[in-house]
């Protein structure tokens, strides 16, 4: 699962290098080569079946119990948290004194007090950083998580995924004629079934449907959507991505499910090679810190020396690439891994004591 983490992460910091080096999007102004870097969209879809799958292996292994609802509320907000607000703080400084986000102005005291309290989905103001819209969703999902494992209990997996299937059709087909419905897709609703579709996943990898040929209903289900995409295009696409992420989630969830039982054999061991799970591990801290440095890099860097264009672009990849990766592991180091570590603040607080002590921790 790391491995899977740390390429959806990877896919989007192509994405916004694509997006700076062929303007345009939605529309596809660059190679066709190259077209498939359009998508950055579709690694958050993979993050939130992801994220729903990792949350519920637990619980669906001592049938649907969370284990407690303060203890479920410090985990999520441990492992969020500390990496996201210096990575907000740093978005910020960068926004403010070098380079702001594209078609953001100048981030603004609302902008602090919305993006630190998670709720730029719900309230506009001028981002600090592209990647951060995705991070109060799932946030917001965390909420909804509790509720999904009580129905789970109450009624079975296939009763809890349709119930939130028919909530979240129902908005979708509704928004464009019902104004108070509209306001809901400031949520990305989809994003809930996709995340039920990830728990529905964690309940087959733990249950006697694990032998089923998980792998090709993961194909079979993907192959006619990226038809779709590339015959219509990436403005139809955008266009319609509300349905077009509902429409890839099993084929995600399939995966997850694949990949649990350990087929495909050549995939699940690519995806546990050192390089890729190392990467997954500080995915996170990727995904948080890389859109401020690649605006930054192209801008001031690529930008004044090349025109848009294909030498623009390849020398933002070589250029952005290398940067974000090693940027992004120094920021794991002090904000995300030490946390994954230690999972309370005496434990944490004892490890760098002993640290700065030269003593080794004791294990917590």
């Amino acid at each position: 699962m790391d491995g899977i983490r740390g390429l959806a992460a990877l896919f989007v910091v192509l994405h916004h290098c694509r997006l700076l080096a062929f303007p345009g999007f939605p529309a596809d102004t660059g190679p066709g080569w190259a077209s498939w870097m359009l998508y950055g969209h579709f690694a958050v879809v993979v993050f939130i079946v992801l994220s729903g799958f990792s949350l519920a292996v637990a619980p669906a292994r001592r049938d649907w119990a969370l284990g407690g609802l303060g203890r479920f509320a410090h985990r999520r907000l441990w492992r969020i948290l500390p990496p996201y607000w210096p990575a907000l703080a740093i978005s910020l400084v960068i926004a403010w004194t070098l380079v702001p986000q594209p078609g953001e102005g100048p981030p603004t005291a609302k902008s602090v007090l919305f993006y630190g309290l998670l709720v730029q989905d719900v309230f506009g103001s001028p981002s600090p950083n592209g990647a951060f819209w995705s991070i109060a969703i799932e946030a917001q999902l965390y909420l909804v998580f509790p509720l999904l494992l009580l129905l789970v209990r109450r009624a079975g997996v296939l009763a809890m995924l349709g119930a939130v299937g028919a909530v979240v059709a129902a908005i979708g087909l509704l928004a464009p004629s019902v104004p108070a419905v509209e306001l809901l897709m400031r949520f990305t609703p989809q994003f809930a079934l996709l995340f039920a579709i990830g728990a529905m996943a964690a309940g087959v990898a733990g249950g006697r449907w694990l032998r089923a040929p998980w792998g090709w209903l993961s194909l079979l289900t993907a192959v006619p959507v990226v038809t779709l995409i590339a015959v219509r295009g990436s403005v139809w696409t955008v266009e319609n991505f509300y349905w077009v992420d509902l429409a890839l989630g099993p084929a995600v969830g399939c995966l997850l499910a694949a990949l649990a039982a350990g087929r495909p054999g050549r995939l699940t061991g690519l995806l546990d090679t050192r390089p890729l799970r190392s990467l997954g591990s500080f995915s996170y801290s990727l995904y948080l810190t890389h859109a401020p440095l690649v605006v930054v890099l192209h801008t001031l860097v690529i930008a004044p020396n090349l025109a848009p264009g294909v030498p623009a672009f390849l020398a933002t990849l070589a250029l952005c690439v290398p940067v974000t990766l090693l940027v992004a592991r120094g920021f794991a180091a002090v904000f995300e891994l030490p946390f994954q570590r230690h999972r309370t603040w005496p434990e944490l607080r004892a490890a760098i004591l002993a640290r700065l002590s030269g003593r080794r921790p004791s294990a917590g």
